[in-house]
């Protein structure tokens, strides 16, 4: 005797494919904008430290407009100053790295530097860019 056919489970995977589009697209929109600092235009260079810290660092960067950025938030100098020597005072060891946009003066970007080092911070880095193999930098 035969047994009568039964519905057969039939799994549809078409939803679950869109599902997870939708998630690839919003972190690939998304993930950019975490960046820490301001957007600058990094220069470059050839030969990158391969060091680094368990510790986050401090960012401080400097648009080519000469605005400062402690992190995400611009401050004026006198205001970054004083919000760095808190952070120096609440945890001495702390690395800061300077985000300069090649477009700025570089001597701005020395007195940002300058004045971290009155602060007493020590680990201060300065941040660039990936430069391809056979780029030239610009002159100015």
């Amino acid at each position: 005797m035969r047994r009568p056919d039964r519905p057969r489970p039939d799994i549809n995977v078409t939803p679950l494919v869109d599902v997870v589009l939708v998630l690839l697209i919003i972190f690939m929109v998304v993930l950019p904008q975490m960046e820490a600092g301001a957007s600058v235009s990094l220069p470059g260079m050839q030969h990158p430290d391969g060091k680094a810290s368990a510790e986050r660092p401090i960012t401080i960067s400097l648009t080519a407009a000469g605005g400062l950025y402690l992190e995400k938030r611009s401050l004026s100098r006198e205001a970054l100053v004083e919000a760095l020597r808190d952070l120096h005072t609440a945890n001495p060891g702390r690395r800061v790295i300077l985000k300069g946009d090649k477009g700025a003066p570089y001597g701005q970007i020395r007195a940002v530097f300058r004045e971290c080092r009155a602060l007493g911070f020590s680990g201060i880095s300065l941040q660039v860019g990936d430069r391809r193999p056979g780029q030239k930098p610009k002159e100015s």
